[in-house]
């Protein structure tokens, strides 16, 4: 018997070791990038529904408790085809709005009504209902509507006692964006007191501004601060392409707070004046270079005839100009915007200090704020 030499003795206790290598390297993975070692990321488990950090708790609760608040108006509007002789109803927009009270009055903006033959009102639970319109406010883009739905859909709105805001606390916005119903998005406080230009030529002021993403159909939704309150009314956005880009617009509950009852009860909103006869267009204005409110007319026996104010007369030359408005109280009057603006701050019956130019004089006379007749046409 011959005895392995030392050589063959070597390969003998090295190609087991061999083998062994062999059996236990890993396969490479068959996704795996060449030259790229394969791994496997470990799962993630899940949160618990406790894990949730404080802010995101808070988000989801309102919109729990907000959500059935909010409802979806859609209007239409009747389309002449010329050519072939007929008319019919096509949808003409969207918005969004929420319940008021349990009466079922619906608040939500002037433009999203406005111009509408038929409106619809879209609760959470997706039950449609006609709407009519109670009453109109296009200065500060209010419109409040109602229907008659089940007093289980009606879930008013919470309102916020308190409209002490602040730059940087929390804004969700809830709507309906491009049709997509109840759609909720997030962000804070941006500015406050900013100024957006409304109807009939004059600014809504005290405006909210907040970067929680506002888009088409999300105007008249509300927006909540993180208690679930309402502290505005989703309006318009600051936007080139037509999607939100940060800088959107609400009408502040104080203003929805003051307007909203008023058309509920009446069916419009008192706009407060002088009772004197004024152009909202100021044409004359622009026409003699005027800085300030031209007075027209003067009825009889109203507070601003008591108070002395004169008004445009008619001479053998053409008309002499009476009074001109440049100031009320200690706030300087150069445009109808300014003198709407200054009065809609007052109550029924303040008495204010007007400042108007006569001729080559200044008079300042005390005239008491009144209710304007709906028909009236002055301020």
């Amino acid at each position: 018997m011959e005895l392995a030499s030392p050589r063959s003795f070597v390969l003998l206790l090295v190609l087991p070791a061999l083998v062994a290598c062999q059996k236990t390297k890993p396969m490479p993975d068959a996704m795996a990038t060449p030259g790229q070692a394969s791994a496997t990321p470990a799962p993630v488990p899940p949160l618990s529904p406790t894990a949730r950090i404080e802010d995101e708790r808070n988000t989801i609760d309102v919109f729990k408790s907000c959500a059935p608040s909010t409802v979806f108006v859609t209007q239409t509007r009747v389309v002449v085809d010329y050519f072939a002789g007929v008319a019919q109803e096509v949808p003409a927009g969207s918005g969004s709005g929420f319940v008021w009270d349990d009466a079922g009055h619906i608040v939500t903006n002037f433009h999203v009504v406005e111009g509408a033959r038929a409106l619809t009102v879209t609760f959470h639970d997706q039950q449609q209902f006609e709407a009519k319109i109670v009453g109109l406010e296009p200065r500060k883009d209010i419109a409040v509507l109602k229907v008659d739905a089940p007093a289980k859909l009606l879930v008013p709105i919470k309102v916020a006692k308190s409209t002490q805001l602040e730059v940087g606390q929390k804004a969700i916005a809830i709507g309906n964006p491009f049709g997509l119903d109840h759609t909720l998005t997030t962000g804070v406080i941006s500015a406050l007191g900013r100024q957006v230009q409304g109807a009939g030529g004059v600014t809504i002021r005290d405006m909210i501004q907040t970067d929680a993403a506002i888009n088409p159909g999300n105007s008249g939704g509300p927006l909540h601060d993180s208690t679930g309150q309402l502290i505005g009314m989703n309006t318009m956005i600051f936007s080139k392409s037509g999607a939100s880009a940060g800088i959107g617009f609400a009408v502040p509950i104080s203003t929805i707070q003051r307007i909203v009852p008023q058309i509920i009860k009446t069916g419009r909103a008192e706009q407060l004046g002088l009772g004197i006869g004024i152009d909202p267009m100021q044409k004359l204005e622009r026409r003699l270079g005027v800085r300030g409110v031209i007075v027209l007319a003067v009825p009889p026996d109203s507070p601003a005839a008591k108070a002395g104010m004169r008004g445009v007369t008619q001479t053998g030359r053409g008309i002499a100009l009476g009074d001109i408005i440049v100031g009320v109280d200690d706030k300087r009057i150069e445009t109808f915007d300014d003198l709407y603006t200054v009065l809609d701050s007052h109550k029924p019956d303040d008495i204010v200090k007007v400042t108007v130019v006569r001729g080559d004089d200044t008079v300042t006379l005390n005239v008491k704020v009144i209710v304007l007749n709906p028909a009236g046409g002055g301020t």
